[in-house]
């Protein structure tokens, strides 16, 4: 299911997670986003859920998640019964402690999963209203750097006023016994390989170069690759919120943190507070409608992009004037000539700009369109330069890697819980290759790199635990559901699914670009929402902002 953090080489849909000027704000090197082809691939992976490669393009799930028992089972007490020992983070303002879960739900007593949790306590004036839970979406990405780098000082001052700022890493994630597939040498090369194959071999290269990184997950992480779904991640949250006294979880959650906080109202929807549900998910649909539906989200972003990029001045794509389709051809007309002859980048390990890393490094611009000028300078740089650095910074902001060549986990645990969620769209590079002309109708520009992304969960080591659902929540309080009309990797009809399935949801609208909406400029999202977590007033039915 990416992030706002969302294009990786996973295997479902691009990653979700928070726009880039949020993560910036968690540390993150000046001038990077947040975090596509082999990265794309994983785009294909985290943005949402994949189905099972028999199941039909356009149909959607008839199962719906059920609730769990509203009493604690007796194996589960020792769990529930946890005190966390706080210690400090060594971030002003923050503590962290480590809780315990069981790896395994179904034998409680086979061992346990460690689990890291943040929080910044409320600093008033006003009464405490409880924790509020933070996920910036993914998966994979790290909720407890978000929120002690984010969160916890750019939330509304009111809200964090109110409110003990709250994050855990999902298991598998980041501080939470992160899942390990390649190391960065390996990740280099995994992320620069050809995501367009044009012949037998270049497919045979791609084939391997999913294997191979499957193959080191389940060699590297094998015990947990089987109990990181985001089922868990939720029931873990509920384990979270009794050991902080809580009666019940109050919740922002990003792109794929949709998913995740909406999985917790399924399952407990006596226990669910205030919930809200930021660049929204659609869990009812099948991998190929997603995949489809995303690589749509992501034209629609670029032809944003490229309307904003010819009346600029510095634009390298076009003149004031040009169409929006003759942009497209002008960038993938770039592309074609990075695949055959890469640029140089000044990279410190050698690494040249192709068309795998460029294109990358272009889909990580469309999350946020506060990084167009970014990408306008960068793409400029590289067509009339030859010089890949900016595009290649932008890449690997997406793919969070640092300059010592050190990758975080994103992708390996965006892949790991994807993977496990839901089966894969595809199962074999035929099917693929009879698709691709449906991708390439829905976005002429990045199709083909999409449509092969959605390949790379079929070799996975273990087999998906999950399928496509509804998921109704039926007893929650009032959920808010939050759209974007031009979000790139949450597409707004995800929102518009959700929100009809959840029978306490009210859908707040954002008709702009970006992905996501809270906290990104709008004064009438800001104060819709900080209404609803402050004092419990959901926003109006059909409530629109611009």
């Amino acid at each position: 299911m990416h992030t706002r953090r969302n294009l990786r080489r996973t295997g479902r849909t691009l990653p979700l997670r928070r726009p880039l000027r949020q993560a910036r704000a968690q540390g993150a090197a000046p001038a990077r986003t947040g975090g596509v082809l082999l990265a794309v691939a994983a785009l294909l992976v985290s943005a949402c859920s994949a189905g099972a490669s028999t199941t039909s393009a356009t149909s959607t799930a008839d199962v719906a998640l059920g609730a769990l028992p509203r009493s604690t089972p007796a194996a589960l007490a020792s769990y529930y019964g946890q005190q966390p020992r706080w210690r400090d983070c060594g971030v002003p303002g923050f503590q962290c402690a480590t809780l315990r879960a069981p790896l395994d739900y179904d034998r409680p007593a086979g061992g346990d999963v460690r689990l890291a949790v943040t929080r910044k306590k409320a600093t008033g004036p006003g009464s405490r209203l409880g924790s509020l839970f933070v996920n910036p979406g993914g998966p994979g990405g790290s909720a407890v750097g978000y929120v002690q780098g984010y969160a916890g000082i750019g939330y509304p001052a009111e809200v964090r006023a109110r409110y003990d700022m709250v994050a855990v890493d999902p298991r598998g994630v980041a501080r939470s016994e992160p899942v390990k597939c390649l190391d960065g040498r390996d990740m280099d090369s995994y992320t620069q390989t050809d995501s367009t194959p044009d012949d037998a071999r270049e497919v045979t290269r791609l084939v391997d170069a999913y294997r191979k990184f499957a193959e080191e997950c389940g060699a590297r992480s094998a015990k947990l690759l089987r109990h990181v779904s985001t089922v868990e991640a939720a029931r873990d949250m509920d384990i979270v919120r009794a050991a902080l006294g809580d009666a019940r979880l109050n919740y922002v959650g990003a792109s794929y943190g949709t998913f995740l906080g909406a999985t917790y109202a399924g399952l407990f929807p006596g226990r669910s507070g205030r919930l809200v549900l930021d660049g929204a998910m659609d869990p009812s649909l099948p991998a190929r409608r997603v995949n489809l539906d995303q690589t749509a989200g992501f034209e629609t972003a670029f032809r944003s992009f490229a309307k904003d990029c010819v009346q600029q001045p510095d634009c390298p794509l076009g003149g004031k004037g040009t169409p929006s389709a003759e942009v497209g051809r002008n960038l993938k007309a770039f592309f074609r000539k990075l695949d055959a002859h890469p640029i140089p980048t000044g990279d410190a390990d050698g690494r040249t700009l192709g068309e795998a890393l460029a294109t990358t490094g272009v889909i990580a611009a469309m999350y946020d369109e506060s990084s167009w000028a970014q990408l306008r300078e960068a793409l400029t740089s590289a067509m009339k330069k030859r010089d890949g650095a900016g595009l290649l910074v932008l890449a690997d902001s997406y793919y969070e890697r640092d300059g010592d060549g050190r990758y975080s986990n994103l992708m390996s645990a965006n892949a790991a819980v994807n993977c496990l969620d839901l089966s894969p769209a595809y199962d074999r590079p035929e099917q693929v290759e009879r698709a691709v002309p449906a991708f390439e109708k829905a976005s002429p520009v990045f199709g083909a790199g999409l449509a092969w992304a959605s390949l790379s969960c079929a070799y996975w080591p273990v087999g998906a635990t999950g399928e496509p659902h509804r998921i109704e929540a039926r007893g929650a309080r009032p959920i808010v559901v939050v759209g974007t009309t031009r979000d790139p990797a949450t597409p707004y009809r995800w929102a518009r699914g959700l929100a009809t399935q959840l029978t306490s949801a009210r859908l707040l609208t954002y008709e702009g670009d970006g992905h996501t909406a809270y906290g990104r400029g709008s004064a009438c999202i800001d104060s819709a929402i900080n209404a609803y977590l402050l004092r419990g007033t959901p926003p109006a039915a059909g409530k629109r902002c611009s």
